[in-house]
C-alpha cells in the first residue's frame, strides 16, 4: 500500500513540474488569448465550450476576442463566413480534484452584431446576456446545444431561436423570437418572459415557460416528461388537445369545451392563435 502511495505522489510531483517546467504556468495560473476581427463578410460566431465556466460579453468593439484563465489554450479562428472560438484544456482530468480547478473563458463580442450565433456546451457553465431588456442582444439566428451543464441567457431578440439540450440545467430570460424550437430530451428548461411563436419536443425532461404575450401558434409535444405553459391573461388562443397517456389541463375556462380520456379542445378568449398539444407520455398544464 505504501509502494503504490509513493508512486502516486511521484507520478503527480512529475505531472506538476512538467507543467511549470513547459507549460511555465504552474497550477491555474496559465492565460491565454486570441483574436479575431468580424468583417461584413461575417455570417457566424461559433463557441465550442466544455468543462469551463464562460462568459459572453456584448461590447464596443470590432473583433472577437476569448481570454481564457487557468489550464488549457483558447483558439479564435476565422474560416471563411465563420468565426470559431474553441478551447482545449491541459492535463489529466483525474488530476482537477487535485489542482482545485477553477479555469474561466470570457468571450467578447461585439454588441452590435446581427447576424448568426451557435453555441456548443458539452459541460460546465455559460451564461450570456444581453445589456438589459430594453437593449437586447439582436440577432439573425442563435443555436445552442448542451450535453450537461448549466446555461443561462438572458436579454436577447433572435429572428431564429434554436435549442436542443440532451441534459443539464437551462435558465432564459428575456427572449424575443420570431420563431423558437425547444428540444429537450433530459434536463430542465425554465424560460421567463418570452415572446414568439413556440414549438417544442420533450422526450424526457421538464420544460417551464412563461410568455410574456402569445403573438403566434405553439405546438407542443411530449413524448415524456412535463410542460408548464404560463400564458398572459389576455391570450387569445383555440387549445388541440390529444392525449394517449398523461394529462393535458387548462386553468383558463374554456369555451366550446369538449373534453374526454385523449382529447381537451376548447377556445379562450378570442381564439386567434392555435394551442396543438399531443401527450403520448406525460403531462401539459396550460395556465
Amino acid at each position: 500500500m505504501k509502494r503504490i502511495l509513493v508512486i502516486f505522489l511521484l507520478i503527480t510531483g512529475a505531472y506538476i513540474g512538467w507543467n511549470y517546467l513547459f507549460d511555465g504556468s504552474g497550477v491555474n495560473f496559465a492565460q491565454a488569448e486570441d483574436a479575431v476581427k468580424v468583417t461584413n463578410q461575417t455570417k457566424n460566431i461559433s463557441i465550442d465550450i466544455s468543462s469551463v465556466e464562460t462568459m459572453i460579453v456584448p461590447e464596443d468593439r470590432d473583433d472577437v476576442r476569448a481570454e481564457l484563465k487557468g489550464k488549457g489554450t483558447v483558439k479564435v479562428a476565422g474560416h471563411g463566413d465563420d468565426i470559431e472560438v474553441t478551447v482545449k484544456r491541459k492535463g489529466f482530468f483525474w488530476f482537477n480534484w487535485f489542482e482545485m480547478d477553477q479555469t474561466t473563458l470570457t468571450v467578447y463580442i461585439p454588441e452590435d452584431y446581427e447576424k448568426n450565433m451557435a453555441i456548443e456546451l458539452g459541460s460546465g457553465e455559460a451564461i450570456f446576456k444581453g445589456h438589459s431588456a430594453d437593449s437586447p442582444m439582436i440577432l439573425k439566428e442563435l443555436t445552442v446545444d448542451i450535453g450537461s451543464g448549466r446555461m443561462v441567457l438572458e436579454n436577447l431578440d433572435v429572428e431564429t431561436f434554436k435549442h436542443q439540450s440532451s441534459s443539464g440545467e437551462v435558465e432564459i430570460n428575456s427572449l424575443a423570437a420570431g420563431s423558437g424550437s425547444f428540444e429537450v430530451s433530459s434536463g430542465s428548461v425554465n424560460v421567463k418572459n418570452y415572446s414568439g411563436k413556440l414549438d417544442a419536443d420533450i422526450s424526457s425532461g421538464e420544460l417551464e415557460i412563461q410568455m410574456d404575450a402569445l403573438r403566434d401558434d405553439v405546438n407542443l409535444n411530449v413524448s415524456s416528461g412535463n410542460i408548464e405553459l404560463d400564458l398572459p391573461d389576455d391570450a387569445d388562443f383555440t387549445l388541440n388537445g390529444k392525449v394517449s397517456s398523461g394529462d393535458i389541463s387548462s386553468d383558463f375556462p374554456l369555451e366550446n369545451k369538449e373534453e374526454s380520456d385523449n382529447r381537451l379542445r376548447g377556445k379562450y378568449g378570442s381564439g386567434k392563435y392555435e394551442i396543438n398539444a399531443d401527450v403520448s407520455s406525460g403531462d401539459i398544464n396550460i395556465n
